[in-house]
């Protein structure tokens, strides 16, 4: 039951898309076009990096002392078959991918230098992504959202400033597709193991009038999975509005998703994964004969739409704006057969001598949230500073209902046995600025003042209204040796406010984060090599335990002391034109110090689903032009599924390699190009197993798929 969190979180749904919220956003779009089509300026030269603002204000450059990795759509292109964003990232530094089902399909998780994702905080065009209240990141929500990404970026501890909740592991910020200049047409469709397909078609009008492009896709993904009974029914649309002018972009754009998926976080114990991987608990009842049967509406349902609206300006050579309004509806459930359950639990009254039920209930969760991101950029040949913010406000209302009980005692269709409300607002202010002192030397400064406010009622059957002020400076030196090299060091300051499960087990102190940073980059002509090395001291740090509580949410503890210690190396080496590899691996001691649990102190421990030793490398050989071929390969050391290093919590390491094949046709006539692809998985049919959790002194695993294949059809037009 591993998200089975709903009133804790934000998850599944099946909701009706909000037309005030469009309705709203298109009179804004439409109006701004109408102010500015006076100016009828044909030349768009500048106006291509306008486009960056829209992310500027939180990504970095190789003048930043900070450990990033950039991803854009023509690395991913290849692999973009079905499988979700934290797959693709996989063989990024220090990242460490996991999915529910087995094959990367319905809900995946990402971990970056062992903190989970509740604790890399995402934005989507500098709008924030992660849940207000679980602060987790679900990507199922956004089937194939790939598609629809220019650019993404992955920066490695704090990082700079950026909107929403603070990072304590990685900061991810995604650029949405850019405009295009010419009408294009795209339709993508895939088919692999487990019956999975997915369908995708795109679309460009190109600028028209030179000033005006509308671009949209549509997808849809089905895939049974690896695990039994874990299929995936999800759909998803992205619909842009741009207008180009000579110092001006102004973008509209509304994207969503609803995913239904067969519930498959339930893990098995180790009994189990040695006689049936694939086997799936969710769903299973003992009918009235003796007979073990399954719910087969045992789903998580969630709808997601998305508005946001940027106005980028840009006054002179120095001076760039960005202002952002953005809206987020998202609603859904999902559903359980629960056997033998307490009448009392539900609000209900005996049955005579009855006082148990099986019955069939939905957890919902209906929300809203919205805001505003603003930044401005001043930017000449010795100083380039950033000055921004956000103020965003979520509203989320909890509920349950019984929809069928054998036994229904005095409940009526449409009661609720909890309805919790919750309101969160989150503000923040940040100005960061890299100064050249010299030719070589370069100085980083990031001041951030954020402000959090969290009213909830019905956690720990107590009312919570709690504000935390937050003050995170940053500050590092770059120092160019010459041409090829150059070396930084930089120290951040984080903090971080509970989520809505740490309140419910009774977890309330904000953790604290000093960062500290090492690093040399190396640029020549056929190399690139980035070392860094980082030290991560936590106060209070919110620890995985490991366990999780009576609604699948996982349980953190305050560890009062703790750090991570780690060596990160990537590199791209180019030997020719037909070879390139892409090796990288991290080295870490991620460690609670004098850890004391239930009373008892256990010293010095490892921190809970932090491996020591995380590899990847992507070899790419390119025999004859437009042939491309790549083996992508990733090593995962042990780790610990608890903080207590009990022996039958350690995870095996696992050793996976992928191969992936790609050619592209150029014809002459109909299409521009028809690119075939091929992703063959875990090639060597390794099992292992890439996540888990602790149920008292017993495991329980997510096994990953054994050999498995992906085949797409690409025709562009």
């Amino acid at each position: 039951m591993k998200t089975l969190f709903y009133f804790t979180s934000r998850k599944s749904a099946q909701a009706k898309p909000s037309n005030l919220s469009l309705t709203r956003l298109f009179s804004i779009f439409f109006s701004l076009f109408s102010f500015f089509t006076f100016a009828q300026v044909k030349d768009t030269t500048n106006v291509n990096k306008l486009d960056a603002v829209l992310v500027s204000a939180v990504r970095v450059t190789t003048k930043t002392p900070v450990s990033f990795s950039n991803l854009t759509k023509k690395e991913i292109k290849f692999r973009n078959l079905g499988q979700d964003i934290p797959i693709l990232m996989n063989y990024l530094p220090s990242v460490v991918t996991t999915s529910d089902a087995g094959n990367g399909v319905g809900y995946t998780g990402i971990r970056v230098r062992g903190s989970d994702a509740t604790r890399v905080n995402v934005t989507i065009n500098g709008i924030p992504y992660n849940d207000s209240e679980s602060h987790g990141t679900y990507w199922v929500n956004m089937p194939d959202f790939a598609s629809s990404v220019e650019s993404l970026q992955l920066q490695r501890g704090v990082g700079t400033s950026t909107n929403g909740a603070g990072a304590f592991g990685a900061s991810l910020n995604m650029l949405t597709d850019n405009f295009a200049t010419k009408s294009t047409g795209e339709i993508s469709n895939s088919f692999g193991s487990f019956n999975t397909r997915k369908h995708t078609v795109k679309f460009s009008t190109g600028l028209m009038n030179d000033h005006f492009e509308i671009a949209g896709r549509l997808s849809a993904l089905n895939s049974d999975g690896f695990i039994d009974r874990g299929a995936s029914d999800l759909k998803s649309y992205f619909l842009q509005g741009t207008y180009v002018g000579k110092t001006t972009l102004i973008k509209a754009l509304v994207f969503g998703g609803n995913e239904k998926t067969y519930q498959s976080w339930n893990g098995i114990d180790g009994e189990t994964l040695n006689a049936n991987r694939r086997f799936n608990t969710a769903g299973a009842f003992t009918d009235e004969q003796g007979n073990m049967r399954f719910y087969d509406n045992e789903t998580d349902n969630y709808q997601q739409d998305h508005s946001q609206l940027h106005w980028n300006e840009k006054f002179s050579d120095k001076w760039s704006t960005n202002f952002a309004l953005h809206y987020t509806k998202g609603k859904g459930y999902y559903e359980n057969y629960k056997e033998d359950a307490d009448f009392a639990e539900y609000g209900l009254q005996p049955f005579g001598t009855v006082t148990t039920t099986d019955l069939v209930r939905q957890k919902w969760l209906d929300n809203d949230f919205y805001g505003t991101t603003f930044s401005a950029n001043y930017k000449d040949e010795s100083v380039d500073v950033i000055f921004g913010g956000g103020w965003n406000k979520y509203e989320g209302n909890h509920f349950g209902e019984v929809i069928w009980a054998r036994f229904a005692s005095q409940s009526e269709l449409g009661d609720k046995y909890y309805d919790d409300d919750a309101i969160k607002t989150d503000g923040n202010i940040f100005a960061k600025a890299n100064y050249q002192i010299t030719s070589q030397l370069s100085l980083f400064g990031d001041l951030q003042f954020r402000s959090v406010n969290y009213k909830a009622d019905g956690v720990q059957a107590l009312p919570v209204n709690d504000t935390f002020n937050f003050f995170n400076p940053k500050a590092g030196l770059t120092y160019t040796v010459n041409a090829s090299n150059a070396l930084y060091a930089s120290y951040a300051r984080a903090n971080r406010e509970p989520n809505r499960s740490d309140y419910e087990g009774g977890n309330v102190r904000p953790e604290k984060l000093n960062d500290f940073e090492l690093g040399w980059r190396y640029t020549a002509e056929k190399m690139q090599i980035n070392t860094n090395v980082y030290y991560m001291a936590y106060k209070d740090q919110l620890i995985l335990t490991g366990n999780l509580d009576d609604v699948g949410a996982p349980i953190r503890s305050n560890s009062e002391k703790s750090y991570r210690l780690g060596l990160e190396v990537d590199a791209t080496i180019a030997f020719n034109d037909q070879w390139i590899i892409r090796p990288n691996f991290t080295l870490s001691a991620n460690k609670n110090r004098d850890l004391a649990v239930e009373g008892q102190n256990y010293g010095t421990t490892d921190i809970a689903y932090s491996p020591s030793i995380i590899a990847g490398n992507i070899i790419v050989y390119s025999p004859i032009k437009n042939l491309h071929l790549s083996w992508l390969q990733k090593f995962v050391g042990e780790q610990y599924l608890n903080n207590i290093e009990l022996p039958a919590a350690r995870l095996a390491d696992y050793f996976v390699n992928d191969l992936n094949v790609a050619y592209t046709f150029k014809p002459k006539t109909i299409f521009n190009e028809i690119v075939l692809t091929g992703l063959l998985n875990n090639f060597l049919d390794k099992k292992y197993v890439s996540n888990g959790y602790m149920y008292d002194i017993y495991p329980y695993y997510y096994p990953q798929a054994g050999t498995n294949f992906l085949l797409g059809l690409t025709l562009k037009f």
